[in-house]
């Protein structure tokens, strides 16, 4: 065991996967949690979502993670899929992912947009342009096969919880293993030293 972690290429591509899947893992808790504590800001135009029901199957399956675009409001089109902050009908402080079939202009200079998912049989309730979060551009691939395997315990098990365990116990005996080749270095410039004094005594 001591052969294969003091092994160069062994260390290499511990690191390299140690640090790979650590930073996917703090890039994407860091974008959704600053998505949640700022109120869903968007980050470089960008925010992501995770589908939770079935409105949308066909287009968008539920657990996938779906990227949303700051738009124009002005520019959206009946048939364009978007994401807003609903505020009632049962919506309330919920983020709907559904398509446009209805535009019109507001007395106000706005829009009123009308939204269904295309599972449903009913339309949203109508909702303002100031609403809107943003324009549906498609599913995010890998997250979302990321996503759809975590959400399976045997998935978090094999993708998450084995794999942080796996860096743990690598990383305590490695540093263990550390230890004692540090003592053994000690114990022989000891022994050294001590014969050496051994010998000017004679």
């Amino acid at each position: 065991m001591t052969k294969i972690l003091n092994n160069k290429i062994f260390k290499s591509i511990f690191t390299l996967l140690k640090t790979c899947f650590f930073a996917i893992l703090i890039v994407y808790i860091l974008f959704v949690g600053y998505q949640r504590l700022s109120g869903n800001k968007s980050i470089f135009g960008y925010r992501m979502f995770t589908v939770a029901t079935g409105s949308m199957t066909g287009v968008y399956n539920i657990n996938d993670v779906i990227a949303v675009k700051d738009y124009d409001v002005n520019k959206l089109r009946v048939g364009d899929d978007i994401a807003y902050s609903g505020n009632r009908g049962g919506l309330e402080n919920k983020f709907v992912t559904h398509r446009i079939i209805k535009i019109e202009d507001a007395a106000n200079g706005g829009k009123i947009i009308v939204t269904k998912g295309v599972k449903n049989q009913v339309e949203d309730p109508p909702i303002t342009d100031k609403q809107v979060l943003g324009k549906v551009v498609g599913v995010v691939p890998i997250v979302s096969e990321v996503n759809h395997i975590i959400n399976t315990q045997a998935g978090f098990f094999f993708l998450i919880f084995c794999p942080l365990v796996i860096v743990i116990m690598v990383d305590i005996l490695q540093t263990i293993t550390d230890e004692e080749i540090e003592n053994n270095k000690l114990k022989k410039i000891s022994s050294k030293n001590k014969n050496n004094l051994d010998e000017e005594i004679i």
